[in-house]
């Protein structure tokens, strides 16, 4: 993958005393290598830095021969503690400038437009969730739905369920607040119902103060405790916000105006080969275009930081970065959990054995587009073109963070995951074999790119799938009904 590389990646399993030519020379392998798996180019002396993109992921514990087997037997992470940056900015490159791209999008007050137009009942706190429950049975019931039916006009009707509202305080609260806001105010939704009991410490008065202005017609609020009969009283509003939302129509709207979440969950050797480059060249195609990016999972930065610091657009969003990756080590340090132990043992069978080698093939999703800002949690974007995010990398946290300032996420996933978030979340499988098990969790098998596929023909075909879910067309996750809503949870329960 780059010409100092020490190891390359097995694309499939070898066995030993195969050979193997690369690059006009013959290599014997030396032990069994699993596919996606690391192959030594070359020996490599016991504490010498292991080269894999060009950069280090961690150093050798032992020799190792070439042709050997390089894993976490004999690999072992750089990373300690926090480190102090110095801004050396990178020429920014010159991205591509294609045709003006259209989708068709549900236009919002105040220029915005979503690419789902559903129903939400938002909680204020996890007492009333099955409250929620209730109330969109009753409003489906009114409506003559049954049996998982959706009225006509809007794409879902939902409750965006979680455990929070009371018991918070500080950061915990205000992000909890934060992100509820952004729901309500999010452009998918056409009408939203928010649902509070009354005596929590996010009742509706409080709530309202974070909110700030919504459209008084797409939001309704129903406090439970004053209302003899909540369920009715809410299957009254939903029926509200229904007759106003089904009059929404798609119009032609240009990619500028689409804001997407870039994300990797269950990751493997073949993520930083095919799925994340994949979305690096997306990325740098809807920046071109005037549209914005969004990469979260911080904890999956960490040994390749140095690469987005230097791109950053100024030094200001340079010392922002630094503030988020040595913020995001001190938040793991102060709960007690190591700074290099993300890797999970999925990621470690796949072939990934650091965390230097998971964040490299992690930040390939961003391309090579300038970072213009960093988000903090449920923050809005104030600009146009490739954003981080202060979030964690849980598969679960991180769509909802990336949700609440998106339309939709593109997620890359080597082991595969059925899940799905709150907004329209597209899989790339980055192996064929996958793609072709899990048909039904995955859209896009990015695995076509270690059999031939061009970049390029694997590019415009994702666009062509991006552009008809923006337009309305289900991903898997949506298919299966996989649409969670997850808040990070970063303090102290009361």
């Amino acid at each position: 993958m780059h010409p100092e590389d020490s190891v390359c990646v097995a694309v499939r399993e070898l066995q030993r005393g195969e050979e193997v030519v690369l690059d006009g020379r013959t290599l014997s392998v030396r032990e069994p290598i699993p596919a996606g798996h690391k192959l030594a180019l070359r020996p490599i002396c016991r504490g010498e830095q292991v080269i894999k993109y060009g950069y280090p992921i961690g150093h050798a514990a032992a020799d190792i021969p070439a042709g050997g087997w390089v894993h976490t037997h004999n690999l072992v992470t750089d990373l300690d503690g926090l480190l102090g940056y110095r801004y050396t900015p990178a020429e920014p490159p010159a991205l591509p400038v294609p045709a003006e791209r259209f989708f068709l999008g549900y236009p919002r007050e105040g220029g915005d437009v979503g690419i789902r137009n559903e129903l939400w009942v938002v909680p204020t706190v996890g007492c009333v969730n099955a409250i929620g429950s209730r109330i969109v049975e009753a409003f489906l019931k009114s409506v003559g739905c049954g049996g998982g039916e959706v009225p006509e006009g809007v794409d879902d009707v939902r409750v965006l369920a979680h455990p929070y509202g009371c018991g918070q305080e500080g950061y915990d609260h205000e992000n909890t607040q934060n992100a509820l806001a952004m729901a309500v105010r999010h452009p998918n939704a056409g009408g939203v119902l928010v649902l509070g009991l009354g005596c929590e410490d996010n009742r509706i008065a409080e709530f309202q103060k974070v909110l700030g202005a919504y459209p008084s017609d797409r939001v309704c609020f129903l406090e439970t405790q004053l209302v003899e009969d909540e369920i009715a009283a809410g299957a009254s509003l939903l029926r509200q916000l229904y007759e106003r939302a089904r009059q929404d129509r798609r119009v032609r709207t240009p990619f500028s105006k689409l804001r997407v979440g870039l994300e990797c969950g269950g990751s493997d050797g073949f993520s930083g080969l095919t799925g994340n480059p994949l979305l690096g060249a997306l990325s740098d195609v809807i920046v071109a275009c005037g549209g914005s990016v969004v990469m979260t999972e911080v904890a999956e930065m960490f040994g390749a930081e140095t690469i987005l610091m230097n791109r950053a657009a100024d030094r200001q969003t340079f010392e922002k970065i630094v503030e988020m990756v040595n913020g995001y080590k001190q938040y793991c340090m102060d709960n007690g959990a190591s700074i290099s132990g993300n890797p999970s043992l999925g990621n470690l069978d796949g072939g990934i054995s650091t965390l230097e080698e998971k964040s490299l093939g992690c930040i390939q999703k961003g391309g090579r587009a300038p970072v213009v800002d960093v988000l903090r949690y449920g923050r809005p974007l104030e600009k146009a073109g490739l954003h981080l995010l202060w979030a964690p990398g849980s598969d679960t946290a991180g769509t909802t963070a990336l949700g609440l300032c998106c339309h939709m996420v593109v997620f890359t996933t080597g082991r595969g995951t059925p899940y799905g978030g709150f907004v329209p979340t597209f899989k790339v499988a980055t192996n064929s074999q996958l793609y072709r098990r899990k048909r039904h969790w995955n859209d896009f098998d990015a695995g076509q790119l270690l059999t031939g596929t061009s970049m390029d023909s694997a590019l415009t075909a994702l666009w062509a799938q991006l552009e008809a879910v923006a337009g309305g067309e289900l991903t898997a996750a949506e298919h299966n009904g996989f649409k969670e809503f997850v808040i990070w949870k970063n303090g102290v329960s009361e």
